[in-house]
């Protein structure tokens, strides 16, 4: 799409940043080396299972990001179990990574989520983030895993979209791996001493007899989000127009999209 002469590299921006609580340390660090003026919003974690309620959560905030105040909104989100999809952009530009949820944003790309994903689908993912946030005594939630809300809210749709027979056969399809994990990955920022959030996913994960595995994470994608850098792997959405899910490679489309 062309954006405005104020959206070419080599101008200052001011960005409002609206994101999920436990991508708190990479946001502050990728704010810290954007050229432009980034506020940071962090939303609660786990209200992706309750995917209406955080789309009219994150709708208000897109809407009341003033264009006397801020020059484009971006989000720190995926389609996050179809929550961000519908969201619509107001009187300045909206951004989002072509991602399914923040596991893609802690891996720095759809690639490498993809690579990990194939490599072993039922994996428990851990951050330092996620795990500080955690409710007491709660060791069953990890991030990119769905909660009953979540899992509800897909089976209706896909119940809307390829009957109720298919349905029941995807989601006893999902259900299957998601019952034999096999592995915990735990995802280091290199920001600060995560050493405790480390030692409780090993935990954890020898408890149930799972490999442990650490990945660093890449924080390239979170960077460019901040820094402006808006290429394929972003949606870029003028005011007025919607996310739309695409079900395919990209994730994500414009409602001002055309084939």
């Amino acid at each position: 799409m062309n954006l405005p002469v104020h959206f070419y590299p080599d101008a200052r921006l001011k960005l409002l940043c609206i994101a999920c609580e436990v991508l708190a340390r990479p946001l502050d660090w990728s704010a810290s080396q954007s050229p432009h003026q980034v506020d940071v919003r962090l939303v609660e974690k786990g209200q992706h299972n309750h995917p209406a309620c955080l789309r009219g959560q994150l709708q208000e905030q897109i809407h009341a990001a003033s264009s006397a105040e801020y020059d484009a909104v971006v989000l720190g989100y995926g389609l996050c179990g179809r929550a961000t999809a519908g969201l619509v952009a107001a009187g300045i530009p909206l951004v989002i990574p072509r991602a399914h949820d923040c596991i893609t944003l802690f891996l720095g790309s759809r690639r490498r989520y993809l690579v990990e994903f194939t490599r072993c689908p039922g994996t428990f993912w851990y951050s330092q983030d996620y795990m500080e946030r955690q409710a007491a005594g709660d060791s069953t939630a990890a991030l990119g895993l769905g909660s009953a809300g979540e899992i509800q809210a897909e089976y209706d749709y896909f119940v809307e979209k390829y009957g109720r027979e298919n349905a029941d056969y995807l989601v006893e399809v999902m259900g299957a791996w998601a019952q034999h994990y096999q592995r915990a990955v735990f995802l280091a920022s290199g920001l600060g001493d995560d050493s405790q959030a480390q030692e409780e996913a090993r935990r954890q994960a020898d408890r149930r007899g799972w490999i442990f595995e650490m990945l660093a994470m890449d924080l390239s994608l979170l960077h460019r989000l901040l820094a402006g850098d808006w290429d394929a792997d972003f949606l870029v959405l003028k005011p007025g127009e919607s996310i739309l899910e695409t079900h395919d490679e990209s994730i994500l489309k414009s409602s001002g999209w055309q084939e």
